[in-house]
């Protein structure tokens, strides 16, 4: 019995960049018996009118900088750069989201090795959290694809014919129809369980071994 985790999430969000921590240790205590499946939403689609009014009140770019270094501090496994938001600021993480979608649409019709596509997005925010590069050029966006081992020929293909487009607008529809509230949700049990934000990894073991009990189908499910 493998348990799909349908995992959520914006490329410039903090917390998702996080959560890969968990992520991984879920990979390594439960191993085949969950599948994590990658898909995006949008918070930062337009960062230079989100940034500035949500954090007009707080310091704006340099006070959203301080947040970003503030939760790096509370998780040293995790690299912030501290020019984050001051000398490198992406428009939008949309043109990542397009290009990532078109690398999972290329794995699945094996285009790009298995895992590729993952890698990808672990390395394209690896790229702007790490080493503070701006990852809404389309420049950066191919130099880190072609290092995970997609094909951007090939990856431009699907874009050029519409199929990524309209992966993309798959994933933001049913984010939308899952009343999923930002980045990272964590969406379980065919939608009737969602842990949104910051959550530890205690939390999403408790759900996933909830699921793993194999209630009957009359039986309410204890998370």
């Amino acid at each position: 019995m493998s348990i799909p985790i349908v995992a959520f999430s914006d490329v410039l969000c903090v917390w998702a960049y996080v959560a890969e921590l968990r992520l991984d240790e879920v990979k390594r205590a439960f191993g085949d018996q969950v599948s994590i499946q990658h898909r995006f939403c949008t918070v930062f689609g337009d960062t230079a009118r989100k940034i500035p009014t949500t954090w007009a009140d707080r310091g704006g770019y340099d006070g959203f900088n301080a947040h970003l270094r503030h939760t790096g501090e509370q998780f040293p496994e995790t690299v912030i750069h501290p020019d984050l938001w001051r000398s490198v600021r992406p428009t939008s993480s949309w043109g990542a989201h397009l290009w990532l979608k078109a690398a999972q649409l290329d794995e699945v019709a094996g285009g790009c090795a298995p895992g590729a596509a993952d890698a990808a997005i672990r390395a394209m925010r690896a790229a702007f959290f790490r080493n503070a590069r701006d990852i809404s050029s389309r420049t950066v966006q191919l130099e880190v694809l072609k290092a995970a081992g997609a094909d951007p020929a090939r990856l431009q293909a699907l874009i050029d014919d519409g199929r990524a487009f309209a992966a993309l607008a798959s994933d933001l529809q049913d984010a939308e129809a899952m009343r999923v509230q930002g980045s990272p949700t964590f969406v379980l049990n065919d939608g009737r369980q969602k842990l949104y934000g910051n959550v530890g990894f205690r939390i999403i073991e408790a759900n996933i071994q909830e699921l793993l009990r194999e209630p009957k189908p009359d039986q309410a499910s204890w998370c």
